[in-house]
């Protein structure tokens, strides 16, 4: 596979380690917008370095927008998905199905639509 194939560039920052998972938990928030201690507290496990990290990856490729509020204190940070980031969330809820139909380990999802999960 060539370097500048688009496949290969989009799997780049996609199939990173929780990229897909903070898109979830965006798209779970009230107007899909959560705020940076929200998504945190909802990823057992990530440190607070890899989400900043992530964040901004997101934010670079366009999926995420942060909005920063420095009129408060402590400064509040809220990121957002993006059009394209909704357009990805499709995606996920499409590997979602396809993990549901061909896994047999797979337990059982009551939620097709994502925004309703707890787990």
């Amino acid at each position: 596979m060539q370097e500048g194939c688009t496949v290969n560039l989009t799997v780049k920052y996609i199939a990173r380690k929780w990229t897909l998972l903070i898109l979830l938990e965006l798209y779970k928030g009230r107007d899909h917008t959560r705020r940076f201690s929200e998504l945190k507290s909802c990823l057992y496990g990530i440190t607070q370095k890899v989400l900043s990290e992530r964040l901004k990856e997101l934010e670079k490729e366009g999926l995420v927008e942060n909005k920063v509020d420095s009129n408060c204190f402590p400064v509040r940070s809220e990121y957002t998905l993006t059009e394209s980031g909704l357009d990805m969330i499709d995606i996920i809820k499409d590997m979602k199905l396809w993990a549901l139909k061909w896994k047999i380990s797979n337990i059982e999802c009551r939620n097709q639509d994502c925004s309703g999960c707890v787990l």
